[in-house]
């Protein structure tokens, strides 16, 4: 096995996306990504553009006999999920990824890999750079800011593409098209809380974490903790035994990603530690015993400060507060009727931070019905009523319909079981693709997705199949030679 990515075939793909792993391009923060692209385009003497938000297109002529060929656009998304366990100190404005091969996977060291989309971007750079491959007259797009809201997609404007077949190359499974996507909106809720001086009391905080998390929308049926929601549910417990006071709950970063950890400073009078501790871990252990498959290493900590909480949540506040995070759904509220283990609609508990005057919450919802996705933001909505409140429903993205009718997908399965002699599997996703938001403003555009094998993204534990990049690799060039 190669000790260095640079080994890997394709050794051109590889090649870049160990640039990119030089390159802090989280989301809001792709520009100097985009100059690294551009700087590719202006060595091979390609056209390039960049819009307002940041979204890079680099055009390359077709091959002699395909000139009069349908255009065809390679896109994927600039931006990376910065996430990283919480005993590794690395800073995704500064830092390199670290990454190690590890068998047959690629992984990064206690952070997010940037896989999803880097892979699929180093391989339009590849492709960009290649003047032996044959191809229609090709537009490599390359959005912004995909992770935190298809910001980039979002703002695309109609004059900036010319082709009309678009492979998105950002699926996470190798030997599946994509044809199909949900839609989603996030909710901003707001508690309001009101605070007491502490008083004497010693200060501990109480923490879950050790969970797997992973994408809020293709991993959100794996059952997986979500720490926000099960360290409520610890405290509510043990509130019904041993007394304490509330000084601040924090859980999650990001909106698409379920929370891996969170965290709750509390205040004990002097004596109660050895009950509440006991209560906790009691709690703790019926959890552990449910997450025992999804979430084997889940933990819970339960350590002493060395400065004391100033404040703390009155008692009508911290019971709010708890019960309201205990009963904000999360999870899968629906799985698709006619197309099997696809999710239809759920919502994820992403993030929660708590300041003196109040808690702010996030939920994203995504569903393939419109109408279902705002049923149950209604259903957050009603609770934001009982609790006292506020919400504001975000304008959210569209879905993607399934088109099972498509020519460029006839194409795609005609050529993969001609190179590989066995059919693709067709699928949907319950996860936002940028499709949604680009088939809206050019109609007729004909969409797959597909990509090689990501296992984990959004999460510090995400890694990429090694062989399935070199097959993912051979079918594009394969399929670039058969778009005529």
């Amino acid at each position: 096995m190669a000790s260095r990515l640079t080994e890997l075939n394709p050794t051109a793909l590889w090649k870049h996306f160990e640039e990119f792993l030089k390159i802090p391009h989280g989301s809001g923060n792709e520009k100097a990504l985009g100059d690294y692209i551009i700087s590719v385009a202006e060595k091979n003497n390609l056209e390039w553009k960049r819009d307002d938000v940041g979204n890079v297109v680099v055009s390359k002529k077709a091959s002699p006999g395909m000139e009069d060929a349908p255009g065809v656009i390679l896109q994927g998304h600039l931006d990376m999920v910065c996430e990283k366990n919480s005993d590794v100190d690395f800073d995704f404005e500064q830092d390199p990824i670290q990454a190690e091969i590890v068998e047959d996977w690629v992984q990064a060291q206690g952070t997010t890999l940037g896989a999803d989309n880097g892979i699929g971007n180093a391989a339009g750079l590849a492709i960009m750079e290649d003047d032996t491959l044959i191809h229609p007259p090709l537009e490599f797009l390359f959005t912004v800011e995909e992770e935190t809201g298809l910001t980039g997609a979002t703002y695309i404007k109609p004059d900036f593409l010319k082709g009309t077949r678009l492979l998105n190359l950002d699926s996470e499974d190798e030997g599946e098209f994509t044809i199909g996507c949900a839609g989603g909106a996030d909710s901003l809720i707001t508690v309001p809380l009101e605070k007491d001086a502490a008083g004497a009391g010693e200060t501990y905080t109480v923490k879950i974490f050790g969970l797997q998390g992973g994408h809020s929308g293709v991993d959100i049926n794996l059952g997986r903790g979500n720490a926000i929601k099960l360290l409520a549910r610890v405290l509510w417990e043990v509130g019904g035994k041993v007394s304490f006071k509330l000084a601040g709950l924090e859980g999650g970063n990001l909106r698409n990603a379920i929370p891996r950890e969170a965290l709750a400073t509390i205040q004990l009078e002097s004596g109660q530690y050895d009950d509440f501790a006991a209560a906790a871990n009691t709690a703790f252990a019926g959890i552990k015993d449910e997450l025992k498959v999804v979430d084997p290493d889940a933990k819970i900590s339960i350590d002493k400060m060395d400065t004391d909480a100033q404040s703390v949540l009155t008692a009508a506040s911290q019971k709010i507060l708890i019960e309201f995070l205990f009963v904000l759904p999360h999870g899968v509220i629906a799985m698709h009727p006619e197309m099997e283990r696809l999710v239809e609609t759920s919502t994820n508990l992403a993030v929660i931070h708590t300041h003196e005057d109040k808690a702010e919450i996030i939920c994203s919802t995504r569903s393939s019905i419109a109408t279902a996705l705002e049923g149950t933001r209604g259903v957050l909505a009603a609770l934001c009523g009982l609790a006292g409140a506020d919400i504001m429903l975000e304008e959210g993205y569209p879905g993607w319909k399934p088109n099972l009718q498509s020519p460029l997908l006839q194409k795609l399965k005609d050529v993969y079981l001609a190179q590989f002699g066995k059919e693709a599997h067709i699928a949907a996703i319950h996860a936002g693709l940028e499709c949604g938001i680009i088939g809206e403003k050019y109609a007729g555009m004909d969409m797959i997705s597909f990509g090689p094998t990501i296992k984990f993204p959004h999460s510090p534990s995400e890694k990429v199949n090694i062989p399935s990049v070199e097959t993912f690799w051979a079918f594009l060039i394969r399929l670039l030679l058969e778009l005529k």
